[in-house]
């Protein structure tokens, strides 16, 4: 049977009691609360759910999805029926990405403690199964959609109906020669196994072959050696090849002859290729490994702009869920609007328009639950204040009594400081960015408070929320001359994104140095009321630290910043190249070819195939036309697109085998986007795919770049196979 140890979960009495199904609650708002029939399907993966009356309609959605399950009133909408149900019988799926919470209310406590566990251990059996069970979870999971009457059996036609839903567009007699291949029982139908054979058959990927063929003698299987002179002929890794060679048949061979000679067969050659250390993105950037003692203003920072809306700026909803997404994505700045409320509560909305308000205090408690969930590393509370003296004392209080501990309201050595600490210095500590009264130099020295610069300092600002700000002091920033005299550290300025992209034209070399020594924050124009972004890529160029974005919408533009800040732990900081943190810096976007060390390199991309890509349109009988664009985002000269032409009705196993080329000026500050889309010549292309990395982060050799959906979350097992070089740019090339 198909029971083998891993679908034995199914034996899990909480897993039993979700396959027997429940009646939940959905709530959607106090005044909707409606029931729903609740269950798990034999895939041990799939939740189907319908509303007991309705006739046909269903949804499903997969435990992959799910990334959290909270216990107890955890969400704004159970908080606001806590009256009516109690906290042992509510419960709160969280999803990865962009998509809504589901809100859940069970009949009785054990009901709810049966879904909570299950659902949770589910969510870790997927998260542990190695590449080899995940493929065989993914061919189960087809085999389950296909077979329509259930008896465990597929026959031709189901086969070919599956093909379809796999975006597989076969000719017949191929599919039925494989068919016929895997009947071994001729039954005219297909049971599991076969269908696992079948589908192997299927999946057979001729351009790994091909590359297998060049290096391994016999054809049948690659010798250590072997396998070591690939690793340093095609993937570049040098020295290490040797000691990696045997790593990598221990860890993805699966044949055990293969394993007792100590060499590698095609099945473990394709599987290394599949996985993490066969992907695009060098592992050794992904967990922390850059320096983390420099001052602040020596990182990128991954910042978010009215971080607690979840849609539009005009009449979106303002929501505690908003603050949890940006700081489980790695967030290090959010930013808090601040109104008068009416019971002498300040309130957090987008003020003078019609989106909905939450209280101040909440918003703190959120970000003290949120702030270290994803980093350990600083977070920045950015507070554009409307309140008047008394709310903003209110404020100080809030902020003083649930933060705590976390809170930095004191200098970290007594000291006025040259240069702003470091993250490593401010781990776990909450900074509040907003006006202050007087400079530190005052604290230090009573005598010297009546010395206030600023003449719009005096304005209405209450002493406790001043005394609360110490290395980010909001100041109106008049030019760089003046900073360069005037200017301490612990001073930032906030910059539209027009006011910056002006001063990169006039004084790029003034900024880039600005930056070195003070931090400088850059966000939407007002104008982008449906909260759309700009590219954060060329505002980063200039070496601003704070680039804030729309979280809440996907694009472009949060593809640039997810893919800036995959690196490093996903810890929100990202160290500035070298030339960006010299005080003296002579570089400018602009001319890139003026530095110290500049050293322009050649990216080679041979886009060879793509492996079941998604189906973009649900519609019966489409199969995608899809093409491959490659784009290059850095300094000026840098920015690139290359695509290739595309192919006709191929989403499972199309084959391009084009090559891209691209000149990178300053490749420490290059991000390259694979962008996969729809062809489409009445109207725009489709959306079907992406995948966003640094140009530093890319490993050269044959990889695999596993796509990411619009909502920047894993469409798995959807692939691009690439061979990438990267060489020094020759006066002769």
């Amino acid at each position: 049977s198909t029971c083998e140890d891993k679908y034995c979960i199914q034996d899990d009495p909480d897993v039993k009691v979700m396959i027997a199904g429940s009646t939940l609650r959905k709530v959607k708002s106090r005044s909707w609360k409606k029931q729903r029939h609740f269950r798990l399907l034999e895939d041990g993966l799939t939740i189907w759910y319908k509303s007991r009356w309705a006739g046909r309609g269903h949804s499903t959605f997969s435990v992959t999805e799910v990334e959290a399950v909270r216990e107890g009133h955890q969400s704004e909408v159970l908080l606001s029926i806590a009256e009516e149900f109690p906290a042992d019988l509510c419960f709160t799926l969280v999803f990865h990405g962009r998509q809504g919470n589901l809100d859940l209310v069970a009949d009785s406590p054990e009901e709810a403690q049966a879904w909570i566990r299950g659902v949770r251990k589910l969510i870790h059996k997927a998260q542990t199964m190695d590449e080899k069970e995940r493929l065989d979870q993914w061919v189960w999971d087809w085999f389950q959609k296909a077979d329509k009457n259930k008896d465990g059996k597929m026959n031709f036609k189901e086969v070919k109906k599956l093909l379809k839903m796999m975006n597989v567009d076969m000719n017949e007699e191929h599919a039925l020669h494989l068919f016929t291949m895997a009947d071994k029982s001729e039954s005219d139908s297909l049971e599991i196994e076969q269908f696992v054979y079948f589908y192997k058959m299927l999946t057979q990927r001729d351009e790994v072959w091909k590359v297998f063929q060049d290096y391994s003698g016999d054809g049948e299987k690659l010798m250590l050696e072997e396998l070591e002179n690939f690793l340093r002929m095609e993937q570049q890794e040098g020295e290490q090849s040797a000691q990696h060679a045997k790593e990598l048949i221990d860890r993805y061979e699966p044949s055990e002859t293969a394993l007792k000679q100590g060499a590698m067969s095609l099945d473990g050659f394709q599987m290394y290729l599949c996985s993490q250390e066969g992907s695009i993105f060098n592992p050794e950037h992904q967990n922390l490994y850059q320096d983390m003692s420099q001052p602040l203003s020596h990182y990128f920072i991954s910042s978010s702009h009215n971080t607690y809306l979840l849609e539009d700026q005009l009449r979106g909803q303002s929501s505690l869920e908003a603050y949890i997404q940006a700081l489980k994505r790695g967030c290090r700045c959010v930013e808090v609007d601040c109104w008068d409320g009416s019971d002498g509560e300040p309130v957090v909305y987008h003020g003078h328009t019609l989106t909905s308000k939450i209280l101040f205090k909440d918003v703190v408690s959120t970000v003290k639950e949120y702030a270290f969930k994803a980093s350990d590393f600083p977070v920045i509370l950015s507070l554009e204040n409307h309140c008047g003296v008394e709310q903003q004392t209110v404020m100080a209080r809030h902020l003083s009594q649930i933060l705590g501990d976390s809170l930095l309201t004191t200098l970290l050595d007594g000291q006025v400081p040259q240069q702003l600490p470091s993250p490593q210095e401010l781990k776990g500590k909450i900074l509040l960015k907003a006006k202050k009264i007087g400079g530190l130099e005052q604290c230090l020295d009573e005598t010297l408070t009546d010395e206030v610069s600023d003449d719009e300092e005096m304005s209405k600002l209450s002493r406790e929320l001043s005394d609360l700000v110490v290395y980010c002091k909001s100041v109106h920033f008049h030019g760089f001359e003046h900073a360069r005299s005037h200017a301490k550290c612990y001073e930032m300025s906030s910059f539209s994104e027009s006011k910056a992209k002006k001063l990169v034209k006039e004084a790029g070399t003034d900024f880039v140095q600005y930056n070195t020594r003070q931090l400088s924050r850059i966000y939407p124009s007002g104008l982008r009321t449906d909260s759309s972004n700009y590219n954060p890529q060329e505002i980063w160029s200039m070496g601003c630290q704070i680039v804030a974005l729309n979280f809440q919408t996907a694009g472009l533009e949060m593809d640039l910043n997810d893919g800036l800040f995959r690196q490093n732990g996903c810890c929100g900081f990202v160290l500035k190249p070298e030339f960006m943190r010299d005080a003296t810096s002579q570089f400018s976007p602009e001319k890139p070819e003026g530095r110290q060390g500049y050293k322009p390199l050649r990216l080679s991309i041979q886009v060879i195939s793509g492996q079941q890509l998604p189906k973009v349109n649900q519609k019966e009988g489409s199969i995608v036309d899809p093409l491959v664009r490659v784009e290059i985002y850095g300094v000026p000269q840098d920015q690139a697109k290359e695509e290739t032409s595309h192919i006709n009705n191929n989403g499972f196993n199309p084959v391009w085998n084009e090559t891209l080329n691209f000149v990178i000026h300053t490749p420490e500050l290059a991000l390259v986007r694979f962008l996969v889309e729809d062809y489409d010549k009445a109207s725009r292309n489709d959306f079907i795919g992406q995948f966003t990395l640094p140009f530093t982060c890319i490993q050269a050799g044959y990889r695999h770049i596993h796509l990411l959906s619009k909502d920047g979350t894993v469409i798995p097992p959807s692939s691009l196979f690439v061979n990438i070089s990267i060489s020094e740019l020759t006066s002769g090339s």
